[in-house]
C-alpha cells in the first residue's frame, strides 16, 4: 500500500511517537510509506524506516492553510497514495481536502486525546473512512460528540516496541547513568516524563516529593520533559516552586532526552501525575521495562492498570495520595517487585507494536475494499 501520514507537530509526544512507530514498522513490512511534516519538525530524525526523499515538508500552519492543502492533494496525486492518515485535529480538514481531490485516496484520521472536537470538524470527518481511537476513553468522546457515524470509530491501542524496552533494560549501565546526572549511588530514584506544563501534573509530582523526602531523606525526584511555552514559564515556575519547597538538591530537570528508555530503568518507581491522559504511553513504556507505576486515575491510565495488580491508581490531584503510594514501593522491595513483574507481562501482552501495526494495516486493507466495492 501506500500511504501518507501528516503531522504539523512542533513537539514530541505520545501521539508523535505513535506516529514514528507506525510509519517505520509499515516500511519494513514492505509498504510504501510518505510522511508530510513542517519544515522543522521533530519526526524527521526519528522517521529513520522512510527514505529521506519520502518526508515532504510543508508549512501546515493551521487548519485553514489553504497552500498546504493544495500542495498536500498534489504530494497524494503524484505519489498515487491510497490511505491518507492524519494524527491532530488541526490537520485533519487539510487531509480530507488532499482526499476529496483524489477519490483514489481514503482518509484515516487517529484521535489520540480526550478533548472534544469543534463542531466545525463536521464537514472533515464525514470524509474519513474511519477514526481510530487510541483508547477505550477517547472512543466514548467520540461517541458522545456524534460527529463520527458510530460505525467508523474503532478503538487500537497505542503499541510499545517491546524488544527496545527489553533491549534497554539488558544494556542498562545504571552506575553510568548516576554518574551522568551526579546522583551518588545510595540515592532512591523516582521519576516522571511528560512535557512540563500544568497538565502533566510536575507540580503535584514536586509537592509529593516533599512529602515524600521526610521519609526517604536520600530519595531524588527526576522529571524528564521540555517546556515547549514561547517564554519559559512553564520550567520557570515549576524551578520557583522547587526553590521555595527547599528540593533543589533532590529534584533535577533532565530536560528532554532522546531516548528515554534508561530513564525508565534508572528509576525505583515512576509516576504519572496527570490530570488527563487519554492512553498514557509513558505510563506502558514504564511497565515495559519492569519498573512499578504509581499513576493518578485519569481515564488512559485506568485502562492500563489495574490497582494493586500492575500498579498503583490515586486520586487525580491527591498529593497526599501519590506521596503515600511511593513511599509504600519504597518501603517495600517485595511489592515494587512484584508490580512491576506482572506489569511487564500485561503490557507484553495486550500493548505490543506488532499488534498495533496489524489492526492498523487491516483497517487500511477494509476501507480500500470498501472503496473498491463503491462503499
Amino acid at each position: 500500500m501506500k500511504i501518507l501520514h501528516i503531522s504539523s507537530a512542533q513537539t514530541l509526544g505520545g501521539g508523535e511517537r505513535h506516529l514514528i512507530d507506525l510509519a517505520n514498522a509499515l516500511v519494513a513490512r514492505g509498504h510504501e510509506v510518505f510522511a508530510v511534516v513542517r519544515p522543522a519538525s521533530p519526526l524527521i530524525a526519528e522517521l529513520t524506516g522512510l527514505p529521506r526523499e519520502n518526508i515532504v515538508t510543508m508549512p501546515l500552519r493551521n487548519a485553514l492553510d489553504a497552500p498546504s492543502a493544495r500542495s498536500l492533494a498534489r504530494a497524494a496525486r503524484k505519489h498515487e497514495i491510497e490511505i491518507v492518515h492524519a494524527h491532530m485535529a488541526r490537520d485533519y480538514p487539510l487531509a480530507s481536502y488532499a482526499v476529496r481531490r483524489n477519490p483514489g485516496a481514503r482518509l484515516i484520521i487517529t484521535r489520540h486525546v480526550l478533548f472534544p472536537l469543534n463542531r466545525l470538524h463536521t464537514i472533515t470527518l464525514s470524509h474519513a473512512a474511519r477514526v481510530i481511537a487510541v483508547s477505550e476513553a477517547v472512543a466514548r468522546e467520540l461517541r458522545a460528540q456524534g460527529l463520527v457515524p458510530l460505525e467508523r470509530i474503532v478503538v487500537v491501542p497505542n503499541g510499545i516496541d517491546v524488544q527496545r524496552f527489553d533491549n534497554a533494560k539488558s544494556q542498562f549501565d545504571r552506575a553510568a547513568f548516576r554518574r551522568r546526572w551526579k546522583i551518588s549511588e545510595d540515592c532512591l530514584l523516582v521519576g516522571t516524563v511528560g512535557e512540563i506544563k500544568s497538565l502533566k501534573g510536575p507540580e503535584d509530582f514536586v509537592r509529593a516529593a516533599a512529602i515524600v523526602v521526610n521519609r526517604f531523606p536520600n530519595a531524588h525526584f527526576l522529571i524528564a520533559g521540555q517546556d515547549s511555552s514561547r517564554t519559559g514559564e512553564q520550567r520557570a515556575a515549576l524551578e520557583d516552586l522547587i526553590a521555595k519547597l527547599d528540593l533543589a538538591k533532590q529534584v533535577h530537570l533532565l530536560g528532554w532526552l532522546d531516548d528515554v528508555a534508561p530513564f525508565y530503568c534508572a528509576v525505583e518507581v515512576f509516576v504519572s501525575a496527570s490530570q488527563s491522559e487519554s492512553f498514557g504511553l509513558a505510563i506502558a513504556e514504564a511497565m515495559a521495562c519492569g519498573t512499578a507505576v504509581v499513576a493518578t486515575e485519569t481515564e488512559g491510565a485506568k485502562e492500563i492498570i489495574e490497582n494493586g495488580e500492575t500498579g498503583l491508581l490515586v486520586p487525580v490531584g491527591g498529593i497526599e495520595a501519590l506521596a503515600t503510594a511511593i513511599i509504600g514501593l519504597l518501603e517495600n522491595n517485595d511489592k515494587r517487585n512484584r508490580l512491576a513483574t506482572v506489569a511487564r507481562e500485561v503490557v507484553q501482552e495486550r500493548f505490543r507494536l506488532e499488534r498495533m501495526v496489524d489492526v492498523t494495516e487491516e483497517i487500511y486493507r477494509e476501507v480500500l475494499v470498501e472503496r473498491s466495492d463503491g462503499k
